[in-house]
């Protein structure tokens, strides 16, 4: 007797086999997710401790090291000792330097605050009274792999869960149809940087690559369009029942437990993702107002992923490390600056226009800083020693400039600021208590903080 089901509907054998081996959209997207989606309905996020003042983060990180004292951090005194080597700065770096290299950008006072800002960011200047600018951050590692490491995770190997992930396990998901961490970047560095770690691996980071405007190219296998979404939901829920049957075979698996995760965020993926990563759907004027490379567009889908309750954005600047200014800095600073600062403050001001901007904290900055002194006549060297970063939104104080660094910005020595406060300061801003925050293995309990960090209660609002 004939089948009266409707086509679409129900799958015959053939038509199963056909279509798995014809390539299944919604589970091919949760291979290119790696296992890792957050936002399952079952997930139990860890806290928050206590009310939080913000809801979201916003990472931008400059990969590479920028250069505080060209940029955030005026130091006058460079030029008046320009080419000598003061003992003060006779500190050892990666590569053999010079003496000391002026910044050839003027400084000056910005806002009702006051704060001084480089000729490089006109626009940051224009928002800087909502800026908390750390000017004495400092780390102990001038190698940008451990010093990347111990900023994205707390540690320098890279073996322990990202901050992205620590959120994501402590907060959960507001949107179960989209990743609670999403990662930005132009290219792949490695998902080292994102990972989930021993957390339960449905928190490691999902890596979108933003160098084109397409959704459909950002996205990869995104759509089926084999198969109806009735015909997918059927598929979906014969893979999820075979996986579920061996996950019990075989006494439990934290990553199958992931993929199954995985695949139904996939799935659920395509009738929202394609909307919230086309920012061609936004105004002319505030497309505009972001500029058309990367790293603007990564801004603008920031804001968009935030207000649809995705819980940490990490936006990364570049393909590589392009803030590695070891020659000809003044005229890569003159190419490069004009994209991020227009990009970054056009972030903090469409926040505040939309209400977004106390319940999302963002926050600026890259693994360290540069040298005063200069590498091969025209550039500079890794910095662990001192460095700025700047904190905007969130419950933290806008106008105002935290520490400092010498005479030459080499060294943090006023109200030194490590990483592990930064932490323990953003942890605090989602509700954590950073030494409550833990995941116990291997016999101990472990925390991003691990046994430091002290938050940043000046800083507060």
């Amino acid at each position: 007797m004939p089948d009266a089901t409707p086509p679409g509907t129900r799958l015959s054998r053939r038509q199963l086999v056909g279509s798995l081996c014809g390539g299944f959209g919604a589970v091919g997207l949760a291979g290119m997710l790696q296992e890792q989606l957050t936002g399952a309905p079952n997930s139990s996020p860890a806290g928050p401790h206590f009310a939080p003042r913000a809801k979201h983060l916003v990472f931008l990180f400059m990969t590479g090291g920028p250069s505080h004292m060209d940029m955030l951090d005026p130091k006058p005194a460079l030029l008046r000792y320009a080419g000598e080597r003061p003992e003060s700065v006779d500190l050892r770096t990666e590569r053999m330097t010079g003496g000391l290299l002026p910044s050839p950008f003027e400084f000056r006072k910005r806002g009702k605050s006051g704060i001084e800002v480089s000729e490089l960011l006109p626009e940051l200047g224009g928002v800087v009274d909502e800026l908390c600018v750390i000017r004495s951050m400092y780390t102990f590692n001038p190698t940008h792999g451990p010093a990347r490491n111990l900023i994205h995770s707390g540690n320098i190997a890279a073996t322990r869960p990202s901050l992205g992930a620590w959120i994501s396990y402590g907060l959960g998901t507001e949107n179960r149809n989209l990743p609670g961490f999403v990662v930005l970047s132009p290219g792949h560095r490695g998902g080292n940087l994102w990972r989930s770690a021993f957390l339960p691996a449905e928190h490691q980071g999902t890596h979108f690559d933003n160098t084109d405007a397409d959704p459909e190219r950002m996205i990869r296998y995104l759509r089926n369009d084999a198969l109806g979404a009735d015909a997918q939901r059927l598929q979906l829920d014969l893979i999820q029942a075979l996986n579920r049957q061996h996950r019990e075979s075989v006494g439990g698996d934290s990553y199958l437990d992931a993929r199954i995760q995985a695949m139904e965020t996939a799935y659920r993926m395509q009738f929202e993702a394609l909307d919230v990563f086309d920012v061609g759907n936004e105004p002319a004027a505030v497309r505009e107002e972001y500029g058309d490379t990367p790293y603007a567009r990564g801004c603008l889908l920031a804001r968009r992923l935030v207000e649809r309750g995705v819980r940490y954005v990490h936006l990364y600047y570049g393909p590589g490390q392009p803030w590695d200014d070891h020659k000809t800095i003044n005229r890569n600073l003159r190419e490069r600056c004009p994209d991020m600062d227009r990009a970054s403050a056009a972030l903090i001001r469409d926040l505040k226009r939309r209400g977004l901007l106390d319940e999302t904290l963002v926050v600026w900055g890259g693994e360290f800083g540069r040298t005063p002194v200069s590498e091969a006549g025209d550039g500079r060297d890794h910095n662990p020693y001192g460095f700025t970063m700047w904190m905007a939104g969130g419950g933290v104080r806008g106008g105002i400039v935290h520490g400092q660094t010498d005479e030459f910005g080499f060294q943090a020595v006023e109200d030194r600021v490590s990483v592990h406060d930064l932490h323990a300061t953003i942890l605090n801003q989602l509700g954590f208590d950073h030494e409550r925050l833990t995941y116990r293995y291997a016999g101990r309990d472990f925390r991003l903080t691990d046994v430091h960090g002290t938050v940043l209660r000046e800083l507060l609002a």
